[in-house]
């Protein structure tokens, strides 16, 4: 955690001796849409709200006013400007800086002196769409301030500012209170994510056996998901560790500690889960490929039947046709009306040629009936 240092040590030299402490301000309401990054700041003493400046020059000037407050900046797709400033005020390090200018960077922390910096994944699930979104938070946490940058409309800390507002005692602990409570509104949030995504997975299963065709795809996307809710909470098993590793070299406070032991439970849980989700779904698309190959085999061996029952049939009326064509052909040649005719006035002839007939077609049966034609 940073070292409680007095906000005085990094006052200009050229500028005033701090005036007196203006009265309470009214809580900013939070800008949204294309409105100023500045989402709400405000300065505490005590746990308690002491001031909510507009601007954050208005910020910096009453923070010097104070050197045993606390300023919780919190900012939403802050332009270069506004993050330099904040840069040049709180010696915050230039790497850091660069990295809360953009979005999309892996969960970490990183100690720079005595500034905390904050990567989290954040992730929320939408009921009709059926998927998680994720968002990206980045929190600067030094000695007498506290600075949140979003760079997406989750998570709202909003609740968490009216948390810890209503529970003084908790945020004069200072901006080790401040992280802790922003640690577990980002791990309360993956419970609604968990739900969701379990119930997604009772639903695919029984659409796998039920032959839905397009629940490949729904596995697919889901198991896309959960890599991002991995890359998410997985991390943040490992920055909780380093934080309790450091509780007695930075003098945490016992019941924070616990707090943050709490949470740490609460993100392994979690981790967990995501690793069994993941899992699953990977079992899932084995038995739903397995069960897609067993219909595919069971319609080529009905078209296989059905083509050798046709071909049966086919043999059938071969032979039955052979059959009928020889006594066809005898009496078609014994019908032609000729004069000079062999065995035409032959007083035998028609029992010969019903004979003959006879023993064609018999021979022919027993012929086809000996090849199964029959």
């Amino acid at each position: 955690m940073p070292d409680r240092r007095p906000r005085a040590t990094r006052r200009r030299p050229s500028e005033p001796a701090a005036a007196p402490s203006p009265a309470p301000a009214a809580p900013s309401a939070p800008a949204r849409g294309d409105g100023p990054s500045v989402v709400q700041a405000s300065l505490y003493r005590d746990g308690r709200r002491v001031a909510s400046p507009a601007t954050l020059a208005e910020t910096f000037r009453q923070l010097r006013e104070h050197p045993d407050g606390m300023a919780w900046i919190g900012l939403q797709r802050p332009t270069a400007q506004e993050l330099h400033s904040l840069a040049a005020e709180f010696d915050l390090h230039e790497l850091a800086v660069e990295d809360a200018m953009e979005a999309h960077q892996r969960p970490k922390l990183e100690r720079y002196g005595d500034t905390l910096f904050v990567v989290l994944r954040a992730a929320r699930y939408l009921d009709a769409q059926e998927e998680v979104e994720f968002g990206e938070l980045h929190v600067f946490v030094g000695p007498d301030f506290v600075i949140t940058v979003r760079h997406s409309a989750a998570p709202d800390l909003s609740a968490v500012r009216r948390r810890m507002e209503a529970d003084p005692d908790l945020l004069a602990l200072g901006p080790e209170a401040v992280l802790y409570a922003i640690l577990d509104a980002v791990v309360d949030g993956y419970a609604p994510v968990v739900a969701g995504v379990q119930n997604d997975i009772d639903e695919i299963e029984t659409e796998v056996f039920g032959g839905d065709p397009a629940v490949s795809r729904r596995i697919y996307e889901l198991s896309r998901e959960m890599v991002e809710f991995q890359r998410a909470t997985r991390p943040l098993v490992g920055m909780l560790h380093g934080l309790m590793a450091g509780f007695a070299k930075y003098g945490t406070d016992e019941e924070l500690q616990r707090y943050l032991r709490d949470v740490a439970d609460h993100v392994t849980h979690t981790s967990e889960r995501v690793d069994g989700f993941r899992q699953a779904l990977t079992e899932i698309l084995t038995v739903n490929g397995t069960l897609v190959t067993q219909q595919q085999n069971a319609e080529m061996r009905a078209l296989a039947e059905a083509g050798f029952e046709q071909n049966e049939e086919i043999k059938k009326i071969s032979a039955w046709a052979a059959i009928l064509f020889a006594p066809t052909l005898v009496g078609t040649i014994y019908g032609m009306n000729f004069d000079h005719m062999p065995e035409l006035h032959w007083v035998g002839g028609y029992p010969f040629a019903i004979l003959l007939m006879a023993v064609v077609c018999t021979s022919l049966y027993v012929i086809f009936k000996r090849r199964d034609w029959l």
